[in-house]
């Protein structure tokens, strides 16, 4: 069907008129919005002298790394400063306070003052996740963000923003509509330069699928896609007063896309060694020798991998049956949700393809009791994430005297393993048989040079200490104070 020349200008009229009455519509409301807020903040400031510190946190309940990172930024500043009160925003719906808080001494032995710790619920979580996005899902989760951070500040205006899990764009909105000081904590990077040269070298990855490499346009499409994404992450990144990331491999990202040398600080996470330190190796009453993985059940953790590399420790040890029959694997991590758990189901069904099921063991959000337990039976400690921004379970391991082999990338390799002959802390490792191979030079190893491995380990993780952590964090975020 043909459509008349005029016809098709009053379709342009038209929808360009549309736009522009939307566009100014959104500007309007913005400028009534920052107007309400600033006004509503005017009166509480009037009316109260604490300072209200808001830490956006949307998944505090998931009990990984990033929540310990949390809960010891708000213990250190509770402790810092006696004058303010912490409003924690959250998503975590389905858990009162008290739940939360017990997970958290459970999980982290950390303990929080709750009378200077208010928890605001957010009902607007489900716009980051990233299952609502099957295409775009960078650009969707953070316009989502943007969507969760306007329901935060008008549930509560602080006088100070703290983003704890990297939500970037949040920034804007609380930098320019809600007037506060703003300082940040990367975990990682919502998009880092490997991922736009995998996309450009056109590798397979889990964000990175076989139909997209393996077509060119698409590859081109996405690149350029990734390239603006980029752009706008680093222009909204700049908005921080202080920016906080956690090892030498996110500040390197960081540092190209966001471009602000100046107010970017290394600041390892926590980790809780002085008490790991302490804990003495206890053989297995059953004769096994234990291998330990700990990490919540994500797909960029790569626990197929793990398995693989069980899978060709069983060839290596084709020759020594005895004790390939002790060889157990144990798997440590949370879940967040159905997806999580789900995910749990496929490994399991996978370690039965591959006949390891007698061999393997999942601990699903086990309690930190019970993880100590782990580390006390356990010999090795295993770690399969490429990339992995930084590695506070190997860090924990190193401590607890388990000896650690992880990926040959990121955080571990950059910030934390030495393999070095004479100061070696462990191994490091890229495909499942180099795991095997690691795994089988650890059982044959003398005793001693294990123990020299094991001692050199425990001995490099003190700067990755909690309270390293707790004078780093304050010694960054005080100006803002």
């Amino acid at each position: 069907m043909l459509i008349c020349p005029c016809a098709l200008f009053s379709l342009i009229y038209t929808g360009v008129f549309v736009g522009t009455f939307l566009l100014i519509a959104l500007v309007l409301g913005i400028i009534v919005l920052s107007h309400v807020i600033r006004k509503s903040k005017s009166k509480r400031i009037a009316s109260s002298s604490q300072q209200c510190v808001g830490i956006f946190h949307p998944y505090c309940n998931a009990g990984g790394g990033g929540e310990r990172v949390l809960w010891c930024a708000i213990r250190a500043l509770q402790n810092k400063y006696e004058g303010i009160k912490i409003y924690l925003y959250t998503g975590d719906n389905d858990v009162t306070p008290k739940q939360i808080l017990s997970k958290c001494r459970n999980n982290f032995n950390i303990n929080i003052d709750d009378k200077r710790l208010e928890f605001v619920f957010l009902t607007q979580r489900k716009w980051v996740e990233a299952e609502k996005y099957p295409i775009l899902t960078l650009l969707g989760q953070s316009i989502g963000s943007i969507i969760l951070g306007f329901e935060a500040l008008l549930r509560f205006q602080p006088d100070i923003y703290i983003d704890t899990m990297g939500y970037a764009f949040t920034y804007p909105v609380f930098k320019y509509i809600g007037k506060c000081k703003l300082a940040s904590y990367t975990h990682y990077p919502t998009i880092s330069t490997d991922m736009l040269r995998r996309v450009a070298n056109r590798t397979i990855a889990h964000n990175n699928k076989s139909r997209v490499a393996k077509n060119p346009f698409l590859s081109w499409a996405k690149l350029n896609y990734y390239r603006l994404f980029s752009a706008f992450y680093g222009m909204v990144g700049r908005c921080a007063d202080s920016v906080m990331v956690n090892s030498s491999w996110t500040e390197n990202h960081i540092l190209s896309i966001w471009n602000a040398p100046f107010k970017t600080h290394r600041v390892y996470p926590p980790c809780e060694v002085k008490h790991l330190k302490d804990i003495q190796h206890v053989p297995s009453s059953d004769g096994c020798i234990y291998i330990l993985s700990v990490g919540q059940y994500r797909p960029e953790k790569d626990h197929p991998l793990i398995l693989q590399s069980m899978y060709e420790l069983r060839t290596l040890l084709v020759n020594d049956e005895d004790l390939w029959n002790r060889m157990r694997l144990i798997f440590v991590g949370s879940c967040r949700n159905q997806e999580d758990l789900d995910r749990v189901k496929h490994l399991k069904d996978f370690a039965k393809h591959l006949a390891l099921d007698e061999h393997v063991e999942f601990k699903v959000n086990a309690s930190y009791q019970e993880l100590i337990q782990c580390y006390q039976k356990s010999l090795i400690g295993i770690h399969a994430m490429w990339n992995e921004h930084f590695g506070i379970s190997v860090v924990e391991m190193m401590a607890a005297g388990i000896i650690m082999i992880a990926n040959c990338s990121g955080g571990p390799r950059m910030d934390i393993i030495e393999t070095s002959e004479g100061s070696q802390t462990g191994f490091l490792a890229d495909e499942a048989e180099d795991y095997a191979r690691c795994i089988a030079a650890i059982l044959y190893n003398s005793n001693e040079h294990n123990e020299r491995i094991r001692q050199a380990a425990r001995a490099s993780v003190d700067r990755f200490s909690e309270k390293e952590f707790e004078e780093n964090f304050l010694r960054v975020v005080s100006p803002i104070f």
